[in-house]
């Protein structure tokens, strides 16, 4: 188990829930509230993350709430597993910035509370430095695969984007 300071939760297996203290969790990321904001960069990345063969699901609204008018740069909308990136400033957000805001642990050895080897690919190509500093691209997809220790991990097929995000 990882206690996380500023989260009230500790953090283990999934499922890991939305936070609901946006702002305060927005704040941790570096991030901040751009509702009704003019938009100089919208852009939409796809992560899946696998714990073994089971998907984990990625919460809806993280960063972002409509009853609270509310948007973090980083934010979902459903558990699709697309984040959006929705800045008045063009600037590089990362996957690092994203967990934080969620409060689920992440490094180049694991993801929240899940045991194992961690292996990530973007774009479909492996990727060996660490996670948290992985750019947020449009269209682009992060996978992270947790197995046992030893076990051949096994790429995620391909997300297949909605019409309305080409």
């Amino acid at each position: 188990m990882v206690l996380l300071a500023g989260c009230s939760a500790v953090q283990d297996g999934p499922p890991w829930p939305r936070p609901t203290d946006l702002a305060a969790r927005a704040e941790a990321a570096g991030l901040h509230d751009v509702w009704g904001q003019r938009l100089a960069e919208h852009i939409h990345t796809h992560v899946t993350i696998t714990d073994g063969d089971e998907p984990v699901v990625i919460p809806a609204d993280i960063g972002h709430s409509d009853r609270r008018h509310f948007a973090a740069e980083i934010h979902t909308h459903d558990t699709s597993g697309i984040v959006h990136v929705e800045s008045p400033v063009r600037q590089d957000f990362t996957l690092g910035q994203f967990f934080d805001e969620w409060g689920v642990p992440l490094s180049a050895w694991g993801v929240g509370g899940l045991h194992g080897d961690l292996t990530v690919w973007v774009d479909g190509r492996r990727y060996l430095g660490n996670p948290r500093s992985i750019v947020l691209e449009d269209l682009g997809e992060v996978d992270l695969v947790v197995t046992t220790v030893g076990e051949v991990p096994r790429r995620p097929p391909a997300f297949d984007w909605p019409p309305q995000y080409h």
